[in-house]
């Protein structure tokens, strides 16, 4: 069987959460509650996210910072 890990920090596998999910685990949060996985690094919360059907959310920005709009019109270059 091909195991394929989500959490390599707690070794926690894409059937486990899976498992954890089926059992009524419906949240990143409920998961790391059942098995730990996300709370460490937290580079498999994207993933667990996919996994539970609720896709990756959005970054947040650091408190204070502000989203800078770039606009897709082209630079004037004689300015």
């Amino acid at each position: 069987m091909n195991r394929v890990y989500v959490c390599s920090c707690f070794g926690i596998t894409e059937e486990e959460v899976r498992a954890r999910a089926a059992a009524g685990a419906g949240t990143p949060r409920s998961i790391a509650s059942a098995c730990k996985a996300g709370t460490d690094c937290g580079s498999c919360v994207r993933r667990i996210q996919a996994l539970l059907g609720r896709g990756a959310a959005p970054r947040r920005h650091a408190a204070g910072c502000r989203a800078v709009a770039v606009s897709a019109a082209p630079l004037d270059e004689a300015a």
